[in-house]
């Protein structure tokens, strides 16, 4: 079963992108920033997809909590 795109409390360099998308797709989080690093010296608009998804995906804890109750 898949889990949850959210951006994890534990893991977490800056915001906690690479790890959730590292725990959403069954991989280490170093390996999604080594990714995201060689990935950045293509050209493209990886940063602000990162950023977008600093804005748009829930945190760990409130998500956690909001389907807990």
């Amino acid at each position: 079963m898949a889990t949850a795109l959210v951006r994890p409390r534990n893991n977490r360099m800056i915001a906690g992108v690479c790890a959730g998308l590292a725990q959403r797709f069954g991989t280490t989080p170093t390996t999604m920033r080594v990714i995201f690093v060689l990935s950045c010296l293509l050209p493209g608009p990886q940063f602000l997809v990162y950023l977008a998804l600093w804005i748009l995906l829930p945190s760990g804890d409130r998500a956690t909590a909001a389907t807990s109750w």
